[in-house]
């Protein structure tokens, strides 16, 4: 690449990376996570359901109510902040929309990432559940935003790694419960 060229390609990338911040959509995500775990689905339900003891057997992931939903838990708001391999952590509330017991629980997120999250729940037989995550969300920081299109790959397998953690740890969880 000739010299004047290469100048031309790094000031372009300049210009658009810091100089043209508004051309920056969200960077949007679809994730689906799937545990199979040999327990019964009440007790994985338990587990999964008190999220406020996350931390005492999921890595990386830092939680507080905000505020108390109704007698089911739906309209709970949790401040969540979560950290896996790179250097940066994510903090997002997450409003409790809809609970069906040993079903499913659903909610919203607000802060660094926006979206929508859905666990699910189903029993193989009485030892087996199947946890089903759907997360879709979009990135709200500017940095993320900006080098999405580089890093997507990154910020994905960052994700994967959360979610690997998430298994493992309840895993340990329920042999201890």
């Amino acid at each position: 690449m000739t010299c004047l060229l290469k100048r031309f390609c790094t000031g372009s990338l300049f210009l658009l990376l810091f100089l043209f911040p508004r051309i920056t959509a969200a960077a949007e995500y679809t994730f689906v996570t799937r545990w199979e775990i040999a327990a019964p689905l009440s007790e994985v339900w338990r587990i999964i359901y008190d999220a406020e003891c996350w931390p005492e057997w999921w890595k990386g992931v830092e939680v507080r109510k905000v505020q108390e939903g109704d007698h089911t838990g739906a309209g709970a708001v949790l401040a969540f902040a979560w950290k896996a391999a790179l250097p940066y952590k994510l903090h997002f509330h997450m409003t409790t929309d809809r609970i069906v017991v040993h079903d499913r629980i659903e909610g919203h997120a607000d802060g660094d990432l926006e979206g929508t999250g859905r666990w699910s729940f189903q029993a193989v037989n009485d030892t087996v559940a199947i946890v089903v995550y759907h997360w879709q969300v979009q990135t709200t920081k500017r940095w993320m935003n900006r080098l999405a299109f580089i890093l997507k790959p990154v910020f994905r397998a960052n994700h994967n790694v959360v979610m690997r953690r998430g298994e493992r740890g309840l895993i340990r969880a329920l042999a201890i419960s």
